[in-house]
């Protein structure tokens, strides 16, 4: 894992040509992102309300969140790059990205290769079909039709092997945005992943689809940081906290789903600790 911005190496590193990459650690004496001038932060580019490249620029919830935990920690030099679900850990090991706020659940796997901040919000798995369809009504009827999950998403599988429902078809595509396209064309029945990706897909076309708005897994949006930066994991829990507490997590989160009908959260989360 590497780290390649650091504030006591801002001034030797003027007029080079490269700086030498170091260790992203937070024990005493080794770099952590506490001490960074710059971040590089992942962020999706193709899902609503959520990261969006937008004319060249990415907006979203995420995005927004993003830049809340970087002031909070001082740094002012934020570099945002899309990312996709199954891209988020290699880009964090190799060091491409310092962080990645990418609607990125916290499970005990990716835990073993990245260090989560947060969750700085809990989300919900549900289901969108188009405006048509009338026999999905939850997950269990789901059973003997054909299901789309993005690249890198454990979704379907929470599914299939979680709940041990029998689909038809799983269908893997490169995002999200591919797997709404195929539910347009009628070539997959639903989509099935959280409930503020479903949500941000579903106000750009509000008469093509149906949100079934009937959870059943919680998803623990967290805040990947490079493995062993505990520094770092306890100044995002520390942005988040304020994010919520000044407002900020309600105001974002009115001006980015606002006009759907999910039903936000609003409370602090709880945090997974940073150990």
């Amino acid at each position: 894992m590497w780290f390649r911005h650091r504030r006591g190496a801002a001034a030797a590193a003027l007029g080079a040509v490269a700086v030498m990459a170091l260790p992203a650690c937070s024990a005493e004496g080794e770099e952590s992102l506490v001490d960074a001038t710059s971040l590089t932060v992942g962020v999706k580019e193709d899902q609503p309300g959520l990261g969006l490249d937008v004319d060249g620029e990415l907006v979203g919830f995420d995005v927004d969140v993003a830049a809340y935990i970087a002031g909070h920690m001082g740094i002012d030099d934020v570099r945002l790059v899309g990312v996709t679900s199954a891209e988020r850990e290699e880009k964090l090991i190799s060091g491409e990205v310092d962080m990645v706020v990418a609607t990125y659940s916290i499970t005990p796997a990716r835990r073993t290769e990245v260090t989560f901040g947060g969750p700085y919000y809990v989300a919900k798995q549900d289901i969108l079909v188009r405006a048509d369809e009338t026999g999905v009504e939850g997950v269990r009827d789901l059973e003997g039709r054909s299901v789309c999950q993005g690249a890198g998403s454990n979704s379907a599988t929470r599914i299939t092997e979680g709940l041990g429902i029998e689909v038809r078809e799983l269908q893997e595509a490169e995002t999200y945005s591919a797997c709404i396209e195929r539910l347009s064309e009628g070539s997959v029945d639903a989509v099935s992943t959280d409930n503020l990706i479903l949500a941000g897909f579903l106000a750009e076309d509000p008469d093509a689809f149906r949100f079934v708005n009937n959870p059943f897994t919680d998803e623990k949006y967290g805040v990947g940081l490079p493995y062993g930066d505990v520094a770092a994991c306890e100044a995002v829990n520390k942005a988040v906290s304020e994010m919520y507490q000044d407002g900020t997590a309600v105001g974002l989160l009115e001006e980015w789903f606002g006009e759907t009908d999910l039903e936000v959260v609003r409370s602090v989360p709880q945090f997974e600790g940073c150990a």
